[in-house]
């Protein structure tokens, strides 16, 4: 009988370091990146150039809680939701960086 019960420490200790090795490279990574996209949707200021999660490229006209108006190149205004913004463009930079 002991035998059954030492035996089961190992496989015991290997589904541990399994959901270890889960955590910190599937679970931790994506809550950090929620947290700067968080912080970057309250950080967003009238003015701002910024994509959407659509692809679409704009600058916020005017900012409520949970919703953005953009003005888009044709001069066409959108309401979007404040968590679709994805990123903000950097001034006098072309590429396409996002974060």
């Amino acid at each position: 009988m002991p035998e059954n019960g030492a035996s089961i420490w190992p496989m015991i200790i290997f589904l541990v370091a399994i959901f270890a090795v889960m955590y910190f490279l599937m679970i931790r990574p994506r809550q950090k990146q929620q947290q700067q996209h968080d912080e970057m949707t309250k950080e967003l200021r009238v003015g701002d150039k910024v994509i959407i999660a659509g692809g679409i490229y704009g600058e916020i006209e005017s900012l409520a809680e949970d919703t953005a108006i953009l003005k888009i190149e044709s001069g066409a205004t959108m309401r979007v939701a404040r968590a679709s913004i994805v990123g903000r463009q950097d001034i006098g930079e072309t590429d396409r960086r996002v974060f």
